[in-house]
């Protein structure tokens, strides 16, 4: 059920909730559904589409409006699978992973749940007769800061799951009232969700705008609020009022009001602690683009002193513990007078640095450097529609010099507007160099502005994240369509990520970093951020930001061409893999300098790295054309998973690397179905299943061959001879790293 999806009126889904259980049951000998457990109805941001508009909330929806507080962990399913028995999941899934490596959410859900039951004196057979007989799912936030950080702190009193809602298990969206919610979290021991009631919308939106400036409610930050309110007037018909919400009179209807600071502060103080702890307590190893806010400045100078201090109070920040409490401690420490006047010399500082750009520039140029589907048209489309930038793509270009015309309309749109948006990958840094040549005599001086998709994540990882999103885009691009089937789009991601040039230190004047993993909400806050704060626009509000999104979600171009076929689109793969989704270097490079290495392990490491033998496309062969008849069963298996829309993401440990003179590889133990993967029709697990036990024991990562005349395949043998007991092989353990993976058809 793709994202974007959800915008359209009339929904082509049979139903709107998001976390839908169901379940075969018979009634009368007639085979018939039953909803299970059921998720709220997808709900919006204020001014994301046409119905969640302060005007259109005002004319359609009635009090009262119950303000819950936006909690910050993931969504729980509580309901009953029979009068006596509980289900307990999370949005997706439910059950613990096959290998039991770790706890999953509904894992930690259920413990969490049967704490509170017994803390309330009462039993899950009791639950269970009181959720089946009024057909009701409870739906919790499981805020754990032990099991998984947020960005929210949870004391200990607040950890736990939090009430926030009780929806009827009906196809239509109905829930109950936060009294009666509330009241039931008492009864039976959770956590109840703080809120407020307000009674008119003019009301909601004073009080959260005055919120939005605080950042806090009650003394503790937050993320946002979602309103709980009703449909008063009758939902939009064709042709009709657009604004008008497309639900029922009486129906239940959510909207939120999401802040985006200081969220997105305090996820660059999570990301440069990383950094400095990966490559040394050093200011030098933070990237400029990060050190834009006067309060991350003061954050880094602060953390590296800590981490020199007392490093050992960091032991587990990159497992993602920790990070809360490191950054209460800095929030404390700024309260301080010391903290304070760090704070107040750098923010003079840095305000005197913007007056002096603003007279020293005249136009700027936003220089997206992306690869195809991270999502910078969308972020240019709302930004365009915010701030009334000029806009051009590259793609709307059909002539073969289709280079020199599109800076020849990015220079043309400065003529008439002050930022300009130069819509094009800017991949190699001749793309950069030519926007810089082309406006180099302008005076006051253009400067070039970069939005920099470039990241430290996996090029795998990038390529399943950026894959994805051009397969739910579909047909709208200009020229990029995802081709499911032979997955020719794909062979172009894999090119884009192979060409990039890195930006160099003096290329732009300004540069931002974005994040290919990021939402398009929070991509588009931290581009916002970034225009106010380097271009000094005016901040937009929270309605401006929803309909900015919706512009963004409703674009299609105006333009189509049709493209050459792909030869890899016409033939056939030549052998099938898992594709891990893991930064070699970065494992083995800190593996390979501790104590316990052999100097012959770590010499074989250091010539592999100096002559270029590590592969750059790390894979785990499934089969080979090369084995084919005597394969074909399991050839046509993989095959299917490929040729899947979306296919499933699996989960493999690797356990240890192994090496001779010769070739190192990494052994691939305990493949599962990733926990939080989409595998809807069970694909992943039936392929597993079918795997034989022959191939199970043979499965290894080649990391590289010593010389090129080497084959790959040795590595095969080397494991099995490894695991055999086999003399003139080491090893060493990789403390159980755990990836990610997807199958796909390979060429070469």
């Amino acid at each position: 059920m793709n994202e974007f999806k959800y915008y359209d009126i009339p929904s082509p889904f049979p139903t709107l909730a998001r976390g839908l259980f169901t379940r075969d049951i018979t009634v009368d000998g007639e085979e018939k559904h039953r909803i299970v457990a059921r998720g709220y109805d997808k709900f919006f941001n204020i001014g994301e589409v046409p119905w969640t508009t302060w005007g259109s909330l005002e004319a359609h929806t009635k009090p009262p409006y119950t303000l819950t507080l936006k909690s910050n962990g993931c969504i729980i399913f509580i309901s009953a699978l029979t009068p006596t028995k509980l289900l307990v999941t999370s949005k997706h899934s439910l059950g613990g992973k096959k290998d039991g490596s770790e706890a999953t959410h509904a894992q930690v859900g259920e413990r969490w749940l049967r704490k509170h039951l017994s803390d309330a004196g009462k039993t899950e057979e009791q639950l269970a007769q009181v959720l089946w007989e009024k057909n009701w799912t409870a739906v919790a936030e499981l805020c754990d800061d032990s099991f998984e950080e947020h960005v929210l702190p949870y004391s200990k009193e607040q950890t736990g799951l939090h009430l926030h809602g009780i929806n009827e298990c009906r196809k239509e969206f109905r829930t109950m009232l936060q009294e009666t919610v509330d009241g039931f979290a008492r009864e039976w021991g959770f956590i109840t969700t703080q809120s407020i009631v307000l009674k008119t919308i003019p009301a909601v939106k004073e009080f959260t705008e005055e919120i939005g400036k605080a950042g806090k409610w009650r003394g503790q930050a937050l993320e946002g609020f979602v309103v709980r309110t009703h449909v008063s007037a009758s939902p939009s018909k064709p042709g009709g009022d657009a604004s008008a919400s497309p639900y029922a009179p009486g129906s239940s209807f959510f909207f939120k009001v999401k802040f985006d600071e200081p969220y997105m502060m305090y996820r660059d103080w999570r990301e440069v602690t990383k950094t400095l702890l990966s490559k040394g307590a050093s200011t030098s190893n933070v990237s400029k683009a990060k050190l834009k806010r006067p309060e991350t400045q003061v954050y880094v100078k602060w953390v590296i002193k800590e981490i020199k201090r007392e490093r050992t109070q960091f032991a587990e920040f990159t497992k993602g513990k920790g990070i809360i409490a490191t950054r209460e401690r800095f929030l404390n420490w700024l309260e301080s007078g010391e903290g304070q006047h760090e704070l107040d010399d750098t923010s003079k500082e840095d305000q005197a640095k913007i007056e002096e750009d603003k007279k020293k520039f005249g136009k700027t140029i936003i220089v997206p450097i992306a690869i195809p589907g991270v999502g910078k048209t969308t972020i240019a489309i709302a930004l365009a529609h915010l701030f009334n930038f000029g806009h051009t793509q590259s793609d709307d270009i059909a002539s073969k010099k289709a280079g020199p015309q599109f800076v020849k309309n990015v220079v043309k749109l400065l003529q008439t507007h002050d930022v300009v948006i130069a819509d094009k990958n800017n991949h190699l840094r001749q793309h950069r160099q030519a926007l810089r040549d082309a406006t180099k005599g302008m005076r006051p001086p253009v400067r070039l502005l970069a939005f920099d998709w470039s990241s430290d994540l996996p090029p795998a990882t990038v390529h399943r994240i950026c894959g994805d999103r051009i397969v739910a885009r579909g047909e709208n691009h200009q020229t990029l369509r995802a081709d499911v089937e032979g997955k020719a789009h794909d062979e172009v991601v894999w090119m884009f990520l192979s060409q990039t040039e890195e930006l160099l230190d003096n290329e732009v004047d300004e540069l931002v970093e974005m994040s290919v993993e990021e939402s398009l909400e929070d991509a588009l806050a931290r581009a916002v951020d970034a225009c106010v704060r380097i271009l000094g626009v005016p901040r937009p509000s929270a309605e401006q930001m929803g309909q900015a999104l919706a512009a963004a979600r409703g674009y299609s171009p105006t333009t189509r061409r049709e493209t050459k076929e792909k030869k890899e689109k016409a033939r056939q793969p030549r052998y099938y893999a898992l594709i891990p989704e893991i930064d070699l270097e970065r494992l083995l490079g800190k593996r390979f300098k501790a104590d316990d290495i052999s100097l012959r392990g770590k010499e074989f490491y250091r010539a592999l790295k100096a002559n270029d033998r590590v592969t750059d496309r790390p894979h785990i062969t499934i089969v080979h054309e090369g084995n084919l008849p005597a394969v074909s069963e399991l050839w046509e298996r993989t095959k299917e998973l490929h040729a899947l829309a979306a296919p499933p993401l699996f989960s493999l440990r690797l356990s240890d690397a192994v090496w001779n003179d010769r070739v190192m590889a990494l052994v691939v133990e305990d493949v599962a179905v990733a926990a939080e993967a989409a595998d809807p029709e069970a694909k992943g697990a039936e392929f597993l299943a079918n795997v034989p036990e022959e191939l199970r024991s043979q499965l290894h990562v080649t990391v590289g061959t010593k010389a090129k005349d080497i084959k790959p395949v040795e590595a095969r043998d080397l494991v099995e001879q490894w695991k055999r007991g086999e003399t003139g092989i080491e090893s060493c353990k990789l403390d159980d790293v755990f990836v990610k993976g997807r199958i796909r058809g390979l060429f070469n």
